[in-house]
């Protein structure tokens, strides 16, 4: 696909969506041949129910494809029902075995906007401490509670250790139970690397951030936010600035330098080509692509296999675990696919 035309595309979505985790949406001057041009991509980076609720009380509610939406929202509400009674009955599994994990993403954040079900969101993702993994795998009994994702550790938070994720998280209701979620800090920071992680191709990602931002407490710590890795806290401060420039997040509380306020070109670029130019290989859960060794055995395909394969430049910066400054990503791709074609080799050597 023309890499302009994605660019365009990328930034429609980014128009749609504009304001969407707000309760009042204001006046959409957008047209049905644009929402023709992205509905697609709304639907599948599950941005149905968002895009949705942001055409408020326009003409695009009762068009071809804002009732293709609608549907799309309607399905996001019954499978926000069956996820809450899920997370109810995980946690009351866990608490009976003495365990009391921490919900991260997924609900924890849906809950904050104008209803749980305009956030689309699929496992529940369950943090518990080491020391209680296996106990914990015990009790929610894979065959009984195979939609619970359950973690040990948080990876896009390695520098906070578990102990003081807990100390931080508060409990709040679902349905008479009481969920316990990270705090405000932790949650922040979690939304923002995980955004960057995953090379920033799902728009509803950076909703979550910018309705984070503006739905902060009065006693928001940004030092524990930022913590004390300084590439980290690049990639917290850029993604804060990319919700403020796609899509109209007020940060103006935020305390960021005037430098970090300037995000390069090539994060708004990409971000946009990624939103542009979603590939059904995208969408999670990622599946494995072929072995590259078959490109091997037929050489005209591999400049294909290649280009398929080649990182993109916020994937390739975390991967290296690179700094967001306007230094040019090509070194950053380079080394992310030897990388990756090194450890390729290195596993079929073992």
């Amino acid at each position: 696909m023309n890499p302009s035309f994605s660019h365009s595309r990328g930034q429609l979505v980014a128009n749609f969506l504009a304001g969407s985790w707000r309760d009042k949406q204001p006046a959409l001057d957008i047209c049905v041949s644009d929402l023709e041009l992205v509905t697609r991509l709304l639907y599948d980076s599950g941005g149905a129910g968002l895009a949705w609720w942001r055409f408020g009380k326009s003409y695009l509610k009762t068009s071809a494809c804002g009732e293709l939406l609608h549907q799309g929202y309607y399905m996001q509400a019954l499978q926000s029902a069956i996820n809450e009674d899920r997370i109810v009955t995980a946690c009351g599994l866990l608490g009976a075995a003495g365990i009391e994990p921490i919900l991260i993403k997924g609900w924890s954040i849906a809950r904050l906007y104008p209803h749980p079900t305009l956030r689309a969101y699929g496992d529940v993702d369950l943090l518990v401490r080491p020391s209680e993994y296996r106990a914990a795998l015990e009790a929610l009994n894979p065959p009984d509670a195979w939609w619970v994702d359950l973690h040990s550790e948080l990876s896009e938070l390695e520098d906070r250790p578990i102990r003081e994720l807990f100390e931080c998280s508060r409990a709040v209701d679902l349905q008479g139970c009481k969920v316990r979620v990270l705090g405000p800090e932790d949650n922040l920071a979690l939304l923002a690397i995980h955004f960057f992680k995953h090379g920033a191709w799902r728009p509803s990602w950076l909703c979550d951030i910018a309705l984070t931002i503006e739905s902060l407490p009065s006693r928001f710590d940004w030092n524990l936010c930022f913590g004390s890795n300084q590439r980290q806290a690049s990639w917290i401060a850029s993604s804060i600035v990319l919700a403020h420039r796609l899509l109209g997040a007020q940060i103006d509380a935020v305390p960021l330098s005037a430098q970090a306020r300037e995000i390069p070109d090539w994060l708004l670029d990409a971000t946009l080509k990624q939103w542009g130019n979603l590939h059904s290989r995208d969408h999670l859960p990622v599946q494995p692509r072929p072995p590259f060794a078959r490109s091997l055995r037929s050489p005209r395909n591999l400049l294909k296999e290649v280009r398929e394969r080649w990182p993109d430049p916020i994937t390739a910066t975390f991967n290296l675990n690179g700094r967001v400054v306007a230094f040019p990503r090509f070194p950053y791709q380079i080394g992310a696919f030897a990388l990756q074609a090194g450890q390729y080799l290195l596993g079929k050597a073992s």
